[in-house]
């Protein structure tokens, strides 16, 4: 192969799914690209346009009763789809490697996780016994996980979500691959461990040419790491660009819609541009564009050629590519002015106390060793933390994974035993071993999971998932009562009411998480927990959700507990910000305070690794890696990898200290020092 030749080509890939009459229905639609060595080629789109898809089709392993139809698809010159499967074994894990979406199911539930990194080292390495342990121990500490010798001893379900993704990271990069497909690799990560991975992808390419294949939804991620772009929607690719040629002046008005819904292009309080309506099934596709049902520019049915004639991919100069009946304009996608207002809620919720709060919370896991278990110690998922809910306002929890985020949410709903602390409910002290008024506040309280898919009982439709909360809470007096609310909440947000006898398996993510937020809304609740709701979620759904959630808060006065890593979307929607490292709060204070000028070391270092579309923001990259919580250090907890580290810091963990503007700051050099510029500045 020659050093200018691409190192995958995939040319006319066409992809069918078999009807129940053995005929084939056209998924993917005429694929078209290609990849250099060191190169990073990004495909974005919605859910369900066919990425993934193509992902596994480059890999051989589409699922049963889907099949490649035509094309052709060269992996360092030789023709993939013509190889023997014993071949393609030999490929797969060697000279390409793939991410998957969804590490829980991908990893082997019942294999410790040397077992599995072993595989892959053994079969294209050839290491065995101890060389093969050292090497998978220098993986996992090469993908950010702290106490790599424990952690190969451990079982996938034992993982946080974010440690399991870094574990399948380090399959993939075992055998160091020359082309690596990663579907979603930093969806489940935490913004400074995927600046960690994006920094490790961009070294290997750099030292070993390899090349990247990017699925990803987060166009931050795009802007950092591609060389080129390719957009699908419905199957086809109708857009291909140079970086930044595709950041500078999208041409697809798909591409455009993009951009529009982002958090980031809005203010506080707007209503983001989502996109209307739903990708068109594949069943029934539109005849000509398959984007006109939701494009501005489509027009009336039957008077303009998007609704008659598909439009080709064609190349509108200075490399890109676009499958459009018309050229840019510049006024789509247009953002309505839309500006923030002060609601009755949040009137009220200045004059009211909070509805929620806890003081001291504590959650710690007892580790038990030997033939009778004793317990030798704790894991301190969460040490010592104070928050407060109030009515009509978005507290954001942030943090990396690990740090007790998700374990402090599901102590306020009593999902976990709570060690200690206090907890208050309207002021009221709450016992929380008393199990009649624990049922009493989970009316009160509920819990939006970060995976609806696997929060939503498959086996139970709609309504009733609905009804069920309804009738356990006694928040319906009857089943008939309880089926007429199922209407209205569908309606609520933004589904049919036709909905209510589908199965969870017929949704998209988007609509799947709207039946979670409508669970949690069908008890009335006053406070709502939001575990990551909008993570695995491309951005135009992201939108719809954000709006959703918004509108809920304006018109029911809901407090929300927003448990997240995506900073564009705290930016967006919260009115305070908890930054949380090692279980406990190093950082609180007003959105717009911590986010503009934050004053802690963590919180700085947590921001300036946000990728962003605009780039030209330097990382603060953390030195070494989170201690486990199980052992964590004296004094502060950061003190190990903070580059501002005071001797103070290493003897006694520092107090919280007020000031101006409701900030908090745990942190010596803030207490004992003059604030840094920027803090004062915020302050």
């Amino acid at each position: 192969m020659s050093d200018t030749a691409p190192l995958l080509v995939i040319r006319d890939l066409n992809i069918g799914i078999a009807r129940a009459d053995a005929t084939l229905l056209p998924i993917i639609d005429g694929l078209s690209f290609s990849i250099r060595a060191g190169e990073t080629f990004a495909l974005v789109g919605e859910s369900g346009c066919g990425k993934s898809l193509t992902a596994l089709a480059l890999m051989r392993l589409l699922p049963s009763g889907i099949h490649i139809t035509g094309g052709e698809i060269f992996l360092r010159e030789r023709e993939l789809l013509a190889l023997p499967e014993a071949a393609m074994r030999e490929l797969r894990g060697g000279d390409m490697a793939m991410i998957f979406q969804e590490p829980a199911t991908s990893l082997n539930p019942v294999l410790p996780i040397e077992r599995q990194i072993g595989e892959a080292l053994t079969l294209h390495l050839g290491l065995t016994g101890r060389a093969r342990r050292e090497y998978a121990e220098g993986l996992l500490a090469q993908v950010g996980i702290s106490d790599p010798a424990r952690r190969l001893a451990e079982y996938p379900f034992q993982l946080s979500g974010g440690m399991k993704q870094r574990v399948m990271i380090a399959i993939a990069l075992a055998a160091r691959p020359r082309l690596l497909i990663a579907d979603e690799p930093s969806t489940a990560l935490d913004v400074t461990v995927q600046a960690q991975i994006l920094d490790l992808l961009q070294n290997l390419q750099a030292e070993y040419g390899m090349a990247l294949l990017l699925i990803t939804h987060d166009l931050g991620v795009v802007a950092r790491m591609t060389d080129q772009v390719g957009v699908m929607y419905a199957g086809q690719l109708v857009e291909r660009a140079g970086r930044e040629a595709f950041f500078r002046a999208p041409q697809h008005p798909y591409s455009r819609a993009l951009f529009a819904a982002l958090p980031e292009t809005a203010q506080p309080g707007q209503r983001l541009n989502a996109l209307p309506g739903q990708s068109p099934a594949f069943t029934t596709l539109p005849i000509g564009c398959r984007f006109a049902p939701r494009c501005q520019r489509s027009g009336i049915r039957d008077q303009n050629p998007c609704w008659t004639q598909a439009p080709l991919l064609e190349d509108r100069g200075d490399g890109v590519w676009a499958r459009c009946h018309f050229q840019k304009t510049g006024d789509e996608g247009r953002r309505t002015d839309d500006n923030r207002r002060v609601t009755p809620h949040e009137l009220r919720s200045s004059v009211l106390g909070p509805l929620s709060s806890v003081r001291g919370l504590q959650v710690h896991f007892p580790i038990r060793k030997g033939l009778l278990q004793r317990t030798r110690g704790y894991v301190r998922a969460v040490d010592g933390v104070d928050l407060d809910l109030t009515p009509g306002r978005t507290l954001a929890l942030v943090g990396e994974s690990g740090c007790g985020k998700t374990t402090v949410g599901r102590a306020l709903m009593r999902i976990l035993p709570v060690t200690g602390g206090e907890m208050f409910w309207q002021g009221q002290r709450v016992n929380p071993r008393d199990k009649a008024e624990a049922k009493r506040l989970r009316q009160a309280m509920q819990m939006v999971f970060q995976d609806p898919y696997a929060s939503l009982n498959p086996r139970m439709n709609v309504s009733e998932i609905l009804r069920e909360g309804m009738l356990a809470l006694n928040a319906a007096r009857s089943d008939t009562e309880a089926r007429e609310r199922c209407a209205a909440l569908l309606l609520q947000v933004g589904l049919k009411a036709e909905h209510a006898s589908r199965y969870p398996h017929e949704f998209s993510g988007g609509q799947r998480q709207r039946i979670a937020i409508a669970r949690a809304l069908a008890v009335s609740p006053r406070v709502i927990l939001c575990d990551e709701p909008t993570s695995a979620l491309d951005v135009s759904v992201q939108a719809q959700i954000l709006n959703l959630m918004q509108d809920l808060q304006t018109e029911l006065g809901i407090a929300y507990l927003f448990i997240t890593h995506n900073f564009a979307v705290v930016e967006y929607l919260a009115h305070e910000i908890a930054v949380m490292y090692l279980g406990r709060i190093v950082e609180s204070g007003p959105a717009a305070a911590v986010l503009t000028a934050p004053a802690h070391p963590y919180t700085r270092a947590l921001l300036s690794a946000v990728p962003r579309i605009e780039g030209g923001r330097e990382i603060i990259r953390l030195e070494g890696e989170t201690p486990s919580p199980a052992n964590p250090p004296p004094g502060c907890h950061f003190c190990s990898r903070c580059q501002e580290a005071l001797p103070l810091c290493k003897e006694t963990y520092p107090p919280m200290t007020d000031f101006a503007t409701g900030r908090k700051v745990a942190c010596w050099g803030q207490r004992t020092g003059l604030p840094t510029a920027a803090f004062a500045a915020g302050n």
